[in-house]
């Protein structure tokens, strides 16, 4: 019988079943090993099957082979990216070859003899999105493998490393599934995003369905059960979507019609067709097609190809559950940690809030809509947390520092106990600034230090009286935007800046104009694709192009305050034409209201943010022509150092502490007091008590922050003694070094000022 025969004839579901009884006689590890790569040679008519598995210091050792000089087990190692069978380990892509020899990574190892073979298959052994080896098939004779081939290859590559990771094939390197089998101590170093620690059980907010069942006994049976549950899948989104009970519109209903849309895909039902007549369970075969799309598309610069993966996972989670009968999710444990791929704020708002206490994701950043959210409701939060949802278990204890951006999963009880001692210390302290809120804000040498907090949704507004802070020194806008399908009417916009204004009861509220582009893209606006989108068509700048938007807003600030103080600041400003030229439509807005006999603000403010070096240069110019100014630390440093602060390879290589930085500031500082202009600023910098600590001492008496950050500036602010800290400024200035942080930290140390 001819190799292409036996492979069309028998299919991969053959070669499953020898798997399962290799797996089911009592070998020794090595053997078992050995009759499992001699199987696959036999089946897949090749002269060479080999098994390399990944040690814990990124090499690949060869663990068994048919074909190869027996006497290379486990003598023969490759590095990460090192020949052909390395650089599938590094890309994670199959190589399918005519002629091995001949392709440029081929690296020759002499005492495999794989020097008589030239055609070469190799595919990835991957769980989890993590690599646990590679596995290869040979023959003497240039041939390029057929589909057929590939399909079976890959699917016994899957099978093999669900069971290594479920421990049933043992490996006498435990490294090599460290993490894998759910019941090992893990750290992950992630990104702190939002303040605050809690130990607690993890919630997967998109729980993982186990498949237990891979390898199928009857196909005719599985193909029925899938094709059942697709009905059963399209049924309820079909009727999800034309139902009127829970009126979904807008935003809700494009999600449910990407589900439809899906749900409806013949290619997505082919695949998995496919799957299972290669020899799969129904599940298996949902999973199967769920991890080669996510490989697929995972990496994609498009972030709308991205985005509809989000969907895809969802859709076919919601799959496995209907082929493997669970329905409604668990509730939340009493301090559950809901971890996820990516999640919108809406879904974080749909948790029971008493019993929330964190949150963990793969994505996220420091600007996405469910950080701000978690800030919101002082929800510790860490983003990039790399494989996180495949390595957590329900239920599993987890520490979420939102500190340091470390995730312990299954933590040992010495780290446990190490975390609830941080934990009880840090609960003692907001008590402790709960119990000082009503003290003012004043340094021990006198001087008043105004605290503000940043805003953004109606839930931030009772940290106002919380944390007792002087005001709103940033209101962002654009969330309201950017939630909606749609642009926001003018009365939207206006009820809710009505209800900051009221929920301040007189306290100042600084609102900032709609900050949108680069990553807050509208879905009712046309946007193209910018390399640098954070330099690029945003803020001022598409406000400018799109009036429309702006005189809106406007409009809607000024019913709004009606008979109030309006304070109104406008961002990104890079030259003072683009201030004048906001101020202009701001005063075509002003006399509308007039025309129309409609009540104004008692006072208005207009100020601009400064978050572009170019604007320092032209102070003298724009400080006559405005109200105030407040500083955004985090772009104006992103732009002062030419930093990308969302790039992991440059985390921690800039220091806000750092003469730069403090010298473009008293620049600043100076040039506003000369003009008798207030000054503030907002931004990561001023949550920070020994940042906050070095902002006073360059000569600024405002600052806004997050609500949580309140009470520690506060603390340090009581203890401090200006007149000791501002001689020490002057040198820093001019010191070149690096940063001055370890100057100032010894200087609050030495001079008992609380910087914890």
């Amino acid at each position: 019988m001819t190799l292409e025969s036996t492979i069309s004839i028998e299919g991969p579901w053959g070669l499953l079943r020898r798997l399962r009884e290799a797996m089911a006689t009592p070998l020794s590890t090595q053997e078992r090993l050995d009759k499992i790569v001699g199987d696959i040679a036999e089946h897949m008519g090749a002269d060479v099957c080999s098994a390399y598995f990944r040690k814990g210091n990124d090499e690949l050792e060869l663990f068994a082979t048919k074909g190869l000089n027996p006497e290379a087990v486990h003598q023969t190692r490759l590095g990460w990216g090192e020949g052909l069978v390395g650089q599938i380990a590094a890309t994670g892509k199959l190589l399918n070859l005519p002629d091995a020899q001949t392709h440029p990574n081929f690296a020759y190892k002499p005492e495999t003899g794989e020097e008589l073979f030239h055609s070469f298959l190799g595919v990835p052994l991957l769980r989890g999105g993590r690599l646990l080896g590679v596995l290869v098939v040979q023959n003497q004779s240039e041939r390029t493998y057929g589909p057929q081939d590939v399909e079976a290859l890959q699917t016994v590559g899957m099978v093999f490393a669900e069971l290594i990771a479920a421990g049933e094939v043992l490996i006498p390197d435990s490294s090599l599934v460290e993490g894998l089998r759910f019941d090992t101590p893990l750290r992950l170093r992630g990104t702190a995003l939002a303040d605050g620690i809690v130990v607690g059980h993890a919630v997967l907010h998109q729980p993982r369905v186990e498949v237990t069942r891979l390898i199928a006994d009857d196909l005719d049976k599985e193909l029925e059960r899938l094709e059942d549950a697709v009905a059963d899948l399209r049924e309820d989104v079909d009727a999800l979507v034309a139902s009127d009970e829970y009126n979904f519109a807008g935003e809700s209903a494009d999600v449910l019609e990407a589900y439809r849309m899906f749900a409806h895909d013949r290619g997505w039902l082919e695949r998995m067709r496919e799957a299972v007549n290669d020899g799969l369970t129904a599940e298996a075969a949902v999973e199967k097609v769920m991890a080669d799309t996510r490989k697929r598309l995972v990496n994609s610069p498009d972030a709308y190809l991205k985005e509809r993966l989000n969907d895809f996972e969802d859709l076919s989670n919601r799959l496995l559950r209907l082929l493997i009968g669970t329905s409604n999710l668990p509730g939340l444990p009493e301090d559950g940690v809901i971890v996820a791929r990516n999640m919108g704020p809406a879904e974080l708002l749909d948790y029971d809030r008493s019993k929330l206490k964190g949150v963990v994701l793969e994505e996220g950043s420091a600007t996405a809509h469910v950080t701000i959210v978690a800030r919101a409701l002082d929800l510790p939060l860490v983003g990039s947390a790399k494989d996180v949802v495949d390595l957590v278990e329900p239920g599993d204890v987890m520490i979420v520092d939102g500190e340091s951006g470390d995730v312990h999963l299954r933590p040992q009880d010495d780290v446990l106990d190490v975390y609830r001692h941080k934990l009880e210390l840090r609960t003692a302290r907001q008590a402790q600034y709960h119990s000082d809120r009503g003290l003012p804000s004043v340094t021990k040498d006198g001087l008043e230090i105004a605290l503000d907090i940043n805003a953004g949704l109606l839930v931030d507004l009772p940290h106002l009286q919380e944390t007792n802070a002087a005001g709103i020194g940033l209101f962002r806008t654009e969330l309201q935007f950017m939630i909606g399908a749609t642009m926001p009417r003018v009365p939207a916009q206006t009820d809710v800046y009505r209800k900051v204004l009221d929920a301040a009861e007189g306290r100042r509220v600084v609102f900032r104009a709609v900050d949108l582009g680069s990553d807050k893209v509208l879905p009712y606006l046309a946007t193209t694709k910018e390399e640098n989108p954070a330099l690029g068509w945003r803020a001022v700048r598409l406000a400018l192009d799109r009036p429309a938007l702006l005189h809106y807003q406007i409009r809607a600030f000024l019913q709004a305050a009606a008979g109030r103080e309006l304070n109104l600041m406008f961002p990104l400003i890079a030259e003072v034409a683009e201030f004048k030229a906001a101020r202009e439509v701001f005063d075509r807005e002003v006399a509308r209201c007039k025309r129309f006999g409609h009540p104004l603000p008692s006072k208005v403010r207009l100020g601009t943010m400064l978050e572009v070096p170019s604007l320092a240069w032209q102070l003298d110019a724009l400080l006559p022509l405005v109200d105030f100014v407040s500083i955004g630390s985090n772009d104006l440093f992103q732009f002062l150092f030419a930093w990308d602060r969302g790039n992991p390879k440059l985390t921690g290589r800039y220091d806000p502490l750092s003469p730069t930085v403090f010298a473009f500031l008293r620049n600043v500082v100076e040039k506003a007091a000369a003009y008798n202009v207030p000054l503030s600023l907002c931004g990561e910098m001023a949550g920070k008590p020994i940042e906050a600590m070095a902002l006073i001492g360059l000569g600024l008496r405002r600052i806004s922050m997050p609500p949580a950050s309140v009470g520690p500036v506060k603390a340090m602010i009581r203890s401090l003694d200006v007149a000791k800290l501002t001689p020490i400024m002057g040198p820093l200035l001019t010191s070149g070094e690096h940063s001055v942080r370890d100057v100032l930290i010894n200087f609050a140390q030495d001079n008992g000022i609380v910087i914890e």
